[in-house]
C-alpha cells in the first residue's frame, strides 16, 4: 500500500491522490468514513496516463497518428483527441480491418496491404514517436524506429511514456547492450523516457540526432 494522507480522500482531493499514486503505481486501498474503499490499480493508472496524453495533444494542438484500433490505451488517447476536436489518423492493414477492430470514429483511416506498409506510412507522416505501455506490436514498432534512428533513416525523436516504470526493464536491456558494446552510448541517449507526458514532449522538442559519420568511423576504428 502507498503512504497517502487519508485526509485527501475525506476532502475529495482526487487529483492529489493521482499524483501520489503516480509515484508508486501500486494497488491502493484507503478506508474513510466518507469513502469506504478506494482502489486504483496499475491498469487504471495506465488508462489515466493515456487520457492525459490525449488531453495534452488537444491543449497543444497536436494531431494523432496511430494504428487505428478501437481497443487498448491508444483508443483512450484517440477518443480524447477526437473529443477535443483534433485530427486523428489511423493506419490499418486489411487483415485487421477484416476483424473489425478499427476505430470507426476517427478523422481518417488509411487501409494498407501489410504491417510493413503500415509502419512505413506511420513513420513518414509523423513528426515524432511516443510509445505508451504496450505488447509485442509496440515492441516491434519501437525496434524498427530505433533502427531508423540509428541509421539516420529517420531523425525524428522517440519517446517512451514510462508510466508505472513499464519500460524500466526494456531500458535495462538497452543499457546492457551498451555495457557489452552492442549498442552505442549515443544511440542509447537518443531514447527519451519519462513518466510525465508534458516533460516527455518538451525533451523530444529538444532532441538532436547523432551524426552518423562519427559513430560509423568509431566502429571501424574499434574493429581494427
Amino acid at each position: 500500500p502507498l503512504n497517502i494522507d487519508v485526509s485527501l480522500c475525506e476532502t475529495g482531493d482526487y487529483e492529489q491522490i493521482e499524483t501520489e499514486i503516480a509515484k508508486g503505481c501500486k494497488v491502493l486501498y484507503l478506508e474513510t468514513p466518507t469513502n469506504p474503499t478506494i482502489k486504483i490499480t496499475d491498469i487504471e493508472r495506465l488508462s489515466i496516463a493515456a487520457k492525459k496524453v490525449g488531453e495534452y495533444f488537444v491543449e497543444n494542438d497536436i494531431e494523432l497518428v496511430y494504428g487505428g484500433a478501437n481497443v487498448g490505451l491508444m483508443k483512450i488517447v484517440a477518443d480524447e483527441v477526437l473529443a477535443g476536436g483534433k485530427k486523428v489518423v489511423g493506419i490499418m492493414p486489411h487483415l485487421l480491418l477484416e476483424k473489425e477492430v478499427e476505430h470507426k470514429g476517427i478523422t481518417e483511416l488509411i487501409a494498407v496491404d501489410t504491417m510493413s506498409e503500415r509502419k512505413e506510412i506511420m513513420s513518414n507522416i509523423s513528426d515524432g514517436f511516443i510509445a505508451l505501455p504496450g505488447g509485442l506490436g509496440t515492441l516491434d514498432e519501437l525496434s524498427e524506429i530505433f533502427i531508423y534512428n540509428q541509421l539516420r533513416i529517420s531523425d525524428k525523436p522517440i519517446g517512451l511514456l514510462n508510466t508505472c516504470g513499464y519500460y524500466d526493464n526494456l531500458l535495462k536491456f538497452i543499457d546492457s547492450g551498451v555495457t557489452y558494446g552492442f549498442i552505442r552510448p549515443e544511440h542509447r541517449q537518443n531514447i527519451i523516457a519519462d513518466d510525465n507526458i508534458e516533460n516527455l514532449i518538451k525533451r523530444m522538442y529538444s532532441y538532436e540526432p547523432v551524426v552518423m559519420g562519427k559513430w560509423i568511423k568509431d566502429i571501424k576504428m574499434e574493429s581494427n
